[in-house]
């Protein structure tokens, strides 16, 4: 969002709504604010969306907007009534659907019914824009604009890193696998953990290494015991240098069961790193089978496994595959482009102003 503000600038000016999420917004707001754009945080939260709603109505009417661009379930709800009482184009932006719990699943499933009201939905995926028009959005409303990342961050890998990366583990691996991501269920990661012992078995000097944090770190800290990996998977918890670390891993894995586009995958190839993924949401359209890595099928450890043997262990195919990638993410995914293509969609749904 921030990359985003930052490419339309100065032709468009942006400011930063954000729920509290109990304080884990400061992060961002000050990233904003570091960044020359306004930031403001709600003071209410759910349940207390009504409240927060008429927050919005003050924020909006303050900075005078033109168009209210929302980012996930809670911005939709809130934001739909607040664009519509001020008579204001609304954008949503669908990453996709997560599930993760019965609460977020009954928040997604009204969610679905709000997009319908939108005057515009990006999809950030050919794939998810399938599961919003299945959810009886208009055609003429879904627009696909993919995701974008700051190549220029890894441009310069520190070779630090690298050791730091080793001396995660007790043992220093001859390669070291890596995975970023929420704890959470629809990430997958037991499934990487099963792929692991299995990698592991047939070849002792792997290493792996999920950097993120969440419901089920406990979780997956006893299933890297019960599966003997104790001296071969590390759980790193949240970091916020991820992007120098990248450049040091020998192959990153995505062992998601949904995904709408997964930018950590575009990250990783812009450190030129090949990819092993499953195949699910917008990850095969990023992800070029055997080109710059492999896509498999969800929920296979198996399947997982080999193939992160397969590019683990031949070196000159993980080079190109790694090569490919980052060739792919400078043509295809910049913030140059993709400000180009929300420019677009913004003159498409805003009146012009008056001479």
């Amino acid at each position: 969002m921030l990359g985003l503000a930052q490419a339309l600038a100065p032709r468009y000016e942006s400011t930063f709504v954000s729920f509290s999420e109990t304080g884990l917004c400061r992060d961002l707001l000050e990233h904003v604010q570091d960044a020359g754009f306004q930031g403001v945080s709600l003071r209410h939260d759910t349940p207390r969306l009504l409240a927060a709603h008429g927050e919005l109505l003050t924020v909006l009417r303050e900075v005078n907007a033109d168009l209210l661009c929302c980012h996930g379930y809670k911005a939709n709800l809130v934001g739909l009534p607040a664009a519509r009482r001020l008579r204001m184009p609304i954008v949503s932006v669908s990453h996709g659907w997560t599930g993760e719990s019965l609460r977020v699943r009954l928040y997604e499933a009204i969610d679905r019914r709000v997009l319908r009201r939108m005057d515009r939905v990006v999809c950030v995926s050919s794939g998810q824009a399938g599961r919003v028009l299945g959810c009886g959005v208009a055609s003429e409303k879904c627009r696909v604009i993919r995701n974008a990342i700051r190549i220029d961050r890894v441009e310069e890998p520190k070779p630090e890193y690298r050791d730091h990366l080793a001396d995660l583990f007790p043992v220093r691996p001859r390669w070291i696998v890596g995975a970023a991501g929420r704890l959470s269920p629809e990430k997958g990661f037991e499934v990487l953990v099963d792929a692991a012992a299995d990698v592991v078995s047939k070849n002792s000097q792997v290493g792996f290494v999920i950097f993120g944090d969440g419901v089920l770190r406990e979780r997956l800290r006893e299933r890297i015991s019960q599966r003997g990996l104790d001296r071969s998977f590390i759980l790193a918890g949240f970091r916020s240098d991820l992007d120098s670390y990248l450049p040091h891993l020998d192959l990153f894995a995505l062992s998601s069961f949904t995904e709408g586009l997964p930018v950590v995958v575009l990250e990783a190839f812009a450190a030129g790193v090949a990819v092993v993924a499953t195949r699910v949401g917008g990850v095969p359209e990023v992800v070029d089978h055997g080109v710059n890595g492999l896509c498999v099928e969800s929920g296979s450890p198996e399947e997982l496994a080999h193939g992160i043997l397969d590019v683990l262990t031949d070196e000159t195919l993980r080079c190109t595959m790694g090569q490919s990638g980052r060739k792919r993410v400078v043509e295809e995914f910049t913030f140059d482009r993709l400000a180009k293509q929300y420019q677009h969609l913004f003159e498409d749904i805003v009146a012009p102003c008056p001479n």
